[in-house]
């Protein structure tokens, strides 16, 4: 199992962070520029990375302090996505997780451009969130 991470820390409340993520309709705006055919509901989008490969992300938890998000639908990869929340006085840490279960060649492909993606969308978040 790859494990890619990226944290933050967010000059909002936890509320706010967690009302952002909790929506996958929101998250064509911590996509960058080859994401491209973005639909989606507040559970479901379906996507594609150009030249590379179509996924449909699915919700499959959500809890105040956590979002759990999986690839369905064949995926290249089994494919996990976890938000984690966490208030710390006046700023919200968030911790994001891409957890990917790929073979050896596609992990010497894949780690850097996930990295690069993880770093991002964390980023990407504190801009469109911080107050």
């Amino acid at each position: 199992m790859t494990v890619i991470e990226s944290k933050v820390t967010i000059n909002a409340p936890a509320a706010s962070v967690y009302n952002f993520l909790a929506d996958l309709n929101n998250h064509h705006q911590l996509m960058p520029e080859n994401v491209v055919g973005w639909t989606a509901t507040k559970d479901e989008a379906r996507f594609n990375i150009q030249n590379m490969a179509k996924l449909v992300l699915q919700v499959s938890n959500r809890n105040p302090n956590e979002i759990l998000i999986n690839a369905v639908e064949a995926p290249p990869f089994p494919l996990e996505l976890k938000w984690q929340i966490k208030e710390a006085g006046t700023q919200t840490q968030v911790f994001y997780t891409i957890s990917a279960d790929m073979n050896m060649m596609m992990k010497m492909l894949a780690s850097g451009q996930l990295q690069k993606l993880a770093d991002f969308e964390t980023q990407r978040l504190k801009e469109l969130v911080t107050k």
